[in-house]
Formats: C-alpha cells, sequence, structure tokens
C-alpha cells in the first residue's frame, strides 16, 4: 500500500481516527507522518518490549481497594533475586525462577490478558506418541469424573465412566503389547 500524502513511499504507518462517531484510517509514510505531525521527530520506535511492558500495566481505572491492594503487589519482592513486582511489570521478565512462585498469585490477570483468557498450557503432544498420551490424559481425566460421581452419589453414571477407563486401559496394553 502506498502512502496517501506523498504517493511515492510505500505506508508503513496505519492510523485509525474516530471522528464524529466515523472510522477514518490514514496511510502514510514515516516521512510524511513526521512532517504532518502524526508522530514527533523525538519519538523513539516502539519495540517489542515496550508492546509486552504495556500488556503487564493494564490498571487504569481501578478503585480504592484495587490501589490499596496494586500498592501491596508493586511492593512484592523476590526474596532470592530482589526485583519487585513493579519492577516485573516495567521490565516484562522475571529475575530468577523464584519470581514465579512469588508474583504467582499476581500473574493470572496478566496470563488471561495476554493469551486471549487462557490461563492454563496443555503443551503439545507428539504425533508419534500421542495416541497413547491422549489415552493417558483420558483416563487421568475419567478417573477424576469417577471420584465426582461417587461422591455425589450418582451410580448408574459412575458405572459408566468405570467402563469406559476400563476399556481405555485395556486399549493402552494391547496397543503397548
Amino acid at each position: 500500500m502506498e502512502c496517501q500524502e506523498c504517493h511515492e513511499r510505500p505506508a508503513t504507518l496505519h492510523l485509525t481516527k474516530m471522528v464524529n462517531g466515523e472510522k477514518l484510517e490514514i496511510h502514510v509514510c514515516e516521512k510524511c507522518a513526521k512532517e504532518k505531525g502524526y508522530i514527533s521527530y523525538e519519538e523513539e520506535a516502539y519495540s517489542i518490549h515496550d508492546l509486552l511492558a504495556g500488556l503487564f500495566n493494564f490498571e487504569s481505572n481501578i478503585s480504592h481497594n484495587q490501589a490499596t491492594n496494586k500498592e501491596k503487589r508493586e511492593t512484592l519482592t523476590c526474596p532470592k533475586c530482589g526485583m519487585t513486582y513493579r519492577q516485573f511489570t516495567q521490565i516484562g521478565k522475571f529475575g530468577c525462577a523464584s519470581c514465579y512462585a512469588t508474583f504467582q498469585d499476581h500473574l493470572n490477570p496478566i496470563f488471561r490478558r495476554v493469551h486471549s483468557g487462557n490461563t492454563k498450557h496443555d503443551g503439545k503432544i507428539p504425533k508419534r506418541q500421542g495416541k497413547d498420551l491422549q489415552n493417558k490424559q483420558l483416563v487421568k481425566d475419567y478417573k477424576t469424573k469417577l471420584q465426582q460421581l461417587i461422591e455425589n452419589e450418582q451410580f448408574e453414571e459412575a458405572a459408566k465412566v468405570r467402563d469406559k477407563i476400563k476399556a481405555l486401559e485395556n486399549n493402552d496394553v494391547e496397543g503397548g503389547e
């Protein structure tokens, strides 16, 4: 896409403005953007570090209780490396392995924001061993469900889940031999 101002260089900046409820898109090159005042000469390039650090600082409209919690959180310090939570949010990475455990209670909102609401990572399963690993995970999930059904005295449903577990375990034994 070429610059809408000079029609000579490729557009590298794509700006969107809302004017009287209407969306206005502007596509300009860096030189025209500086000349037209869209960006200033003093502005530095925006790095990936700036992007990640910005994701950590998402609390702009907060209540008094939230402000108190934020103060406590920002003074939280890792006992091993001395990094504070505030430093972590500014830098965007931990100082040591202990930081994760130290800041653990405050990380889920960040993970939710960064990972579109997901806070659990299951990882990838290799194709060669995928079937076995999936069956093992399914058996584990069924056993958890079975325990809940027994606690809730839903014995008929529990029997069905027990049968599914046996079938999966028999397939594992047959497939492993």
